[in-house]
């Protein structure tokens, strides 16, 4: 949620409320064209127990199926974080086994290096590995790290959905959502102001 907020807003804000799995519209110009972007923020996603096996929510498979470009999320300071990316990208790939999907690898909080679990190294070889461009950023610190990341990946989904001349992938049988949420992240981003603004006084 952070990241999402970063790249909408340009704003960080420390606490968030439970994802619910929100979808948020914005116009966005790539290339000198305006395009209309939906994000997706998707319900954290944990490993079962003892296992490599993801423990997926239907409505996340649902996002699966319309996105045409993917945001794998782990943090340096988690190594459980990283081990989920695998197997979620396994789990894409079953549904959708000949797609060429952008897809883009962020190791977030940049800004914790002593408490590192996951070296940058390893990031690299897991975005090669997976076929994905790697950036390491921080939501706290790093607006320009995040908005850059997210600017090369629509602009990988811009050229491939051109490519494609309009034409649907196969597959697909889920009709993308249509009412994106824009209202409520700012509603969110107002109520976490509000409320650090309470907690400043009482202190």
């Amino acid at each position: 949620t952070a990241l999402v907020v970063r790249f909408l807003t340009k704003r960080f804000i420390g606490d968030y409320e439970a994802n619910a799995g929100a979808l948020y519209s914005r116009k966005f110009t790539i290339d000198g064209e305006q395009i209309s972007l939906q994000v997706q923020d998707t319900p954290f996603v944990s490993l079962e127990d003892d296992t490599d096996s993801i423990c997926c929510q239907e409505q996340i498979n649902r996002s699966i199926y319309w996105a045409d470009g993917f945001v794998f999320v782990y943090s340096i300071t988690d190594y459980e974080s990283y081990r989920v990316i695998r197997p979620l990208h396994q789990h894409i790939r079953k549904i959708h086994p000949n797609a060429n999907i952008p897809l883009l690898l962020m190791a977030n909080k940049g800004d914790l290096l002593r408490a590192r679990q996951v070296s940058s190294k390893e990031g690299l070889q897991l975005a090669g590995e997976l076929g994905g461009t790697y950036y390491e950023v921080s939501a706290r610190e790093n607006c320009e790290g995040v908005h850059e990341a997210f600017q090369q990946l629509c602009q990988e989904v811009s050229r491939m959905i051109g490519s494609c001349n309009g034409e649907k992938r196969r597959g697909l049988h889920l009709v993308r959502p249509k009412s994106p949420n824009m209202q409520d992240l700012k509603r969110r981003l107002k109520q976490a102001l509000t409320s650090k603004g309470k907690s400043a006084t009482t202190l």
